[in-house]
């Protein structure tokens, strides 16, 4: 195959010809990726570091030990539908919004200052099952448009009912297990601002 063969030789070059050290080592083996930053033989839930303002949710999703993961996205090996149920809820992106930085206006999703600050609930058995029950509704309703991308179905303007639905309802169930009021006098800012209680909390106890 020539064309791959110049591919490679071009890989060979570029990573011999690099002005760091860790890259020229990788020169040797011109057909591996030189960064993988996974674990191997893992599932994990992967997040956009950017994503648009225009969205209420920020689109995540499982991805297979197979996908190996580039640098324009965050990933959370080991994830379960309970761990996708408490981030793809307005809680979490009420903590995004007002922790994270910002690319240009978008969202910019940080491993550090985002999700490793995030409290997350405590919950029993039961309440674990719930969110797991209602975040499967979620990824059930997305699985009903095989043809749209993530960046499709959560278009403000074009999100399908019933995956809104499926989102609204998974966020009273996180509201509630958080112990949030589900009414409209109880503002983002409230939110975010009983979230930061928590993480107060959590840091003086470590």
């Amino acid at each position: 195959m020539p064309l791959v063969a110049e591919r490679v030789e071009k890989c060979r070059e570029m990573r011999l010809n690099s002005i760091a050290a860790g890259i020229r080592k990788f020169a040797d083996t011109p057909t591996l990726f030189a960064q993988v930053t996974q674990p191997m033989g893992v599932d994990y839930v992967i997040a956009p570091r950017v994503s648009s303002e225009r969205r209420k949710y920020i689109p995540i999703g499982f991805m297979t030990s197979n996908t190996i993961a580039s640098d324009a996205v965050q990933i959370i090996p080991n994830a379960t539908v309970y761990h996708f149920g408490i981030l793809t809820s307005n809680v979490h992106m009420a903590w995004i919004r007002a922790v994270c930085g910002r690319l240009k206006s978008d969202y910019r999703y940080s491993r550090d200052i985002g999700y490793n600050t995030f409290p997350f609930p405590q919950a029993d058995e039961n309440q674990r099952a719930n969110i797991e029950k209602l975040a499967q509704t979620v990824l059930d309703a997305r699985a009903n448009y095989p043809e749209s991308s993530l960046a499709d179905l959560y278009d403000p303007n074009f999100m399908p009912p019933e995956l809104l639905k499926a989102h609204r309802a998974l966020d009273s169930a996180v509201m509630k297990l958080y112990d949030f009021p589900v009414k409209k006098d109880f503002t983002e800012a409230h939110c975010v601002a009983a979230l930061m209680e928590m993480y107060q909390k959590l840091t003086k106890e470590k």
